[in-house]
């Protein structure tokens, strides 16, 4: 029996890397998604962004809100799509109880990080995040440029 071959672009779906520079990333949660079937197939064809979402907390629920799925012109035409429509999330009772006192009480912010598939679903992984100051920004720039200097001369001290 033959393996299942894997997607080229792996499980990832789409990134938020505005989120990584932006803020510290303190927890991290994985959360399923509940969407429509157009978006499942747009997603499969990978016409997501998320760059400007984020995490809410109303009546007891997590939403996701401002993630952009496109949609596909051959799979969505009998219905009325809203590409930017908010999204409910999906965690256990815990989890969204430490959320929601983490966000009230402590300052925090919940932000969406990436989506993927795992075993055929899609999930989306949040993070509680503190912003990051101007400083601390130049300081991981310097870092990363720090590292990428190191990896060029191992590189040439290697050859």
């Amino acid at each position: 029996m033959a393996k299942k071959k894997k997607a080229p672009g792996g499980n990832t779906i789409c990134l938020n890397k505005r989120a990584k520079h932006e803020y510290t990333i303190e927890t991290r949660f994985e959360a399923g998604l509940s969407l429509q079937g157009w978006e499942v197939k747009s997603l499969r064809e990978g016409r997501g962004q998320l760059v400007d979402s984020y995490v809410v907390f109303k009546n007891d629920e997590a939403w996701l809100v401002g993630a952009h799925i496109t949609p596909l012109i051959s799979a969505s035409t009998h219905y009325v799509t809203d590409p930017r429509r908010d999204r409910k999330l999906l965690l256990h009772r815990r989890e969204l109880d430490k959320l929601t006192t983490a966000v009230e009480a402590k300052g925090y912010t919940c932000v969406a990080l990436a989506l993927y598939w795992k075993n055929g679903m899609v999930k989306c992984e949040i993070a509680l995040v503190k912003g990051k100051k101007l400083h601390d920004k130049r300081a991981d720039e310097k870092e990363k440029d720090w590292n990428r200097q190191k990896q060029r001369e191992i590189s040439v001290a290697v050859r």
